[in-house]
């Protein structure tokens, strides 16, 4: 029991005044829910008494020790005892909350113990100090006013004798605050924090929550459609609107964004409940989709120190269409895997396997691990671009040391000398993987010791001695939605800065070109597609039988006997030789009946003549000659040779002969001007053929190809010798 040495000098008078300043204090923002007071904010009922009892475990843990000459109070080393629903997740959120709230204040909180003089004027075991320290925060926090209790609550004694002790020294308590308030000068004790820490709390309120799709469960319309539903409004931004809204994210279009309030109202829907919409921080979700922009359809990947088994469902849950396996580094115990395949099962992925192996200890060469070509590391960092610590630590690295850095704005130099130290080993490690093609690296962290100088190191000191490409530095393939962001990515690098949208993020690439032994060839390529069901409806197999019979059937055009080919090349020989001759004399005959420019005409006519039929005989493939002729274009129906008549039907036509009148200009100027007409005019006459062939016409073609053009012809331009009659 704790006993209080001097309780009849406290009255149960209320000091007004100082329960009065004490209200107005106000630490930092508190989870937990209650009925809203005039003001619009929740009061504050106080926790069960499990989360008590957790929180001062874990504050335990983490609390600043101070040197001997300046302990005020003393901690014991043996933890308080904790029912079994302390393990559940809501639970550890809130013990969590609790602790790093009291961690944060720690200093302040013992000097309040010391002043209100509970500290020493009482006998308290050094076991139960952790537990005064996280429900005097609590207390504080809630004005000093008494908790809530549920009747299905099970008490537990060292809560309610702490709670007892609290309640009986609680004008001293609110007496002790405000003069701490007075001496730093603050409106305050919040102010006294640090301004990183302040700053930090700040965005935690107010950044707006991210969700990823579980698209093997259901579609972003579906999504939209169920939301609509419920009253939410599609938005293209949700910063500052108090409404029930969403957006969707830029860099990811399966990540949907809702506004920071919502968030009890969301995880109360079925989609939440159902693993269709997981809340995650966002830089998780732009790893997964770099990993995927590099991937092939059947490569494997590896995820190092993944921390969130949810960024390692999304992995899977992109590339559910895929063979792709996921090999998983980082389970130390074999008895979460139970737990681990149920909560994969439930979401839907089926194609992750765990290695209880640390990543360090598997070799390059493992059998398992041959067909990854993409290493997604994670490295543990120090967080220190994420606004809420207590959610990076539940979800990444349950690394409860961590709050000690985030409580005082920073991480001290040999602890982030230990940090860089791990991060370069890790990835000076993935990049000994000689069958990997890139490596994804990511943190949450806002200094270059963890990001730029990591990254440069291992790039500048690998190994070239290995028989592989060396890597390089390569874009993120991610939009930039900002010129913000342009800037930031100039040397290649894809950084977000924290800011009241989203926490920060810093992501690189690094790529090698392929071994070429290992290059794939196109009919590979497509058997893969095949096996995959990406080419519906076209089946390989039937297509080649197809080209097979293709080539038969071309076989025996191309092996025609050559006997026949030269007999038939020798016949159209003679028949054109002898066509041409007769054409000859016909020529010759009509040209003594006309004059000499006519003659001119059918000179170059026959000529043209006896140069087009010896064409085809230039031709040794007598398929594609039979081929023309057999079906000629439109354009060169006219070129083609016809049967020829007797010669006792062949008929001569005369040529037709116009005259033009001459071209007269119709001056009506002085005698001086016409005088300088000259006197001869000119004439222009349209001669037709001499000897035309029936059936047979000249082709348009024929004079592109033979003949010269119809202004260089003797016939195009003449001089009449005499005047118009």
């Amino acid at each position: 029991m704790l006993r209080a040495t001097s309780e009849l000098e406290f009255s149960n008078e209320k000091n007004t005044e100082e329960i009065s300043q004490l209200a107005s204090l106000v630490l930092s923002g508190d989870t937990s829910t209650g009925e809203k007071n005039s003001t619009g904010l929740p009061e504050k009922t106080g926790y069960p008494d499990s989360v008590y009892i957790m929180a001062a475990n874990i504050f335990q843990g983490i609390r600043f020790e101070k040197s001997p000459e300046k302990v005020l109070i003393k901690y014991g080393n043996e933890p308080l005892r904790s029912l079994p629903e302390s393990e559940d997740e809501s639970f550890q959120r809130s013990s969590y909350e609790l602790a790093f709230s009291a961690l944060k204040f720690q200093d302040i909180l013992e000097a309040i113990l010391i002043d209100s003089c509970i500290f020493p004027s009482t006998t308290i075991p050094d076991h139960l100090s952790s537990l005064i320290i996280v429900m005097l925060y609590d207390f504080q926090d809630r004005k000093f006013q008494a908790r809530f209790l549920s009747d299905n609550e099970e008490p537990i004694a060292e809560v309610q004798e702490v709670e007892n002790l609290l309640n009986s020294f609680k004008i001293k308590l609110a007496a002790a605050l405000a003069r701490c308030r007075i001496k730093h000068d603050a409106l305050s004790i919040y102010h006294i924090l640090p301004e990183t820490v302040r700053n930090q709390e700040l965005r935690a309120s107010t950044l707006p929550l991210y969700a990823w799709i579980n698209t093997c469960k259901i579609s972003p319309e579906e999504v939209y459609y169920s939301l609509k539903k419920r009253g939410y409004n599609k938005v293209k931004s949700v910063l500052h609107i108090d409404d029930k809204v969403f957006a969707v994210d830029q860099h990811c279009y399966d990540v949907l964004i809702f506004p920071s309030h919502l968030k009890n109202n969301l995880l109360n829907i079925d989609l939440f409940k159902d693993y269709k919409l997981i809340f995650q921080d966002k830089s998780r979700s732009l790893a997964v989709h770099s990993v995927k922009a590099l991937l092939n359809m059947d490569d494997d990947i590896l995820m190092v120190s993944t921390g969130s088994w949810y960024t390692v469902a999304h992995m899977s849950i992109l590339t559910n269409n895929n063979t792709s396996k996921i090999f998983v580094c980082g389970v130390k115990s074999q008895a979460k895997d139970p737990d681990l395949k149920n909560l994969f099962t439930k979401m839907g992925c089926k194609n992750i396997e765990i290695l209880h192996e640390a990543f360090l200890n598997i070799e390059s060469k493992d059998h398992r691990l041959q067909k990854v070509k993409v290493i997604l590391l994670l490295p543990r960092c120090s967080g220190l671009g994420v606004s809420n610590p207590v959610e990076f630590i539940l979800n990444e690295h349950e690394d409860t040391g961590l709050l000690k850095d985030f409580s005082q704005g920073g991480t001290s130099e040999d602890k982030l000398h230990i940090l860089v130290q791990q991060q370069y080993e890790q990835l000076t490690h993935a990049m000994k993987f000689t069958k990997a093609q890139a490596v994804v690296y990511c943190t949450c962290s806002v200094y270059p010791e963890e990001n730029e100088g990591v990254v440069k190191k291992a790039l500048e000191f690998q190994d070239h001695g290995i028989k592989v490409q060396p890597y390089r530095l390569s874009p993120p393939v991610l939009p930039l939605c900002s010129l913000k962001e342009i800037h930031l990515s100039t040397d290649k690098f894809f950084r977000m800065e924290p800011s009241e949208i989203t926490n920060g993020c810093f992501l690189s690439v690094l790529t090698r070109e392929r071994d070429p032994s290992e290059a794939v060839s196109v009919k590979d390529v497509l058997a893969r597609a095949a096996a995959k069901g990406l080419l519906d409806g076209i089946e390989l197999g039937k297509a080649s039988k197809r080209e097979k019979k293709k080539k038969k059937s071309k076989i025996p055009l191309s092996k025609a006997p050559t006997n026949d080919s030269n007999d038939i090349q020798m016949k159209i020989a003679e028949f054109l030789n002898r066509e041409s001759n007769a054409n000859a004399d016909r020529s010759e005959t009509l040209a003594t009946k006309t004059s000499l420019p006519q003659k001119n005409t059918t000179t170059a006519g026959s000529s043209s003549h006896v140069r087009k039929p010896n064409k085809p005989t230039s031709n040794p493939l007598v398929p594609t000659f039979m081929k023309n002729t057999a079906q000629p274009r439109p354009y060169e129906r006219q070129t083609n040779f016809v049967r020829s008549r007797p010669e006792d039907r062949v008929m001569a036509l005369k040529p037709v002969e116009i005259v033009l009148p001459p071209v007269m200009l119709p001056f009506s100027g002085s005698q001086g001007i016409k005088s300088q007409i000259p006197t001869q005019h000119f004439y222009y006459r349209w001669v037709g053929p001499n000897t035309v062939l029936p059936n047979y016409f000249p082709s348009p073609s024929t004079s592109r190809r033979g003949e010269k053009p119809r202004e260089n012809l003797p016939s195009s331009l003449l001089r009449h010798p005499q005047p118009w009659l």
